[in-house]
């Protein structure tokens, strides 16, 4: 089972994931993790992947409180 978190004013953090494909359907590699930080402030540059980028860049985004789907 995976668990995404939202972390405030930073990445997506994924745990329990087994794969994460390109828009082509290529796997990257994952080098055996199984938790992996994916950017949504658009900075970084290893991209989907988060590189604390964002920190850098004074993302600010406050939508990670809890809501009904």
């Amino acid at each position: 089972m995976s668990k995404v978190t939202c972390l405030p004013n930073g990445p997506y953090v994924v745990e329990g994931v087994s794969e994460v494909l390109d828009a082509a359907g290529k796997p990257f590699d994952l080098g055996g993790r199984t938790r992996i930080a994916l950017c949504r402030c658009s900075h970084s540059r290893n991209k989907p992947f988060c590189d604390a980028s964002h920190k850098a860049g004074g993302f600010q985004c406050d939508d990670t409180a809890p809501r009904k789907p």
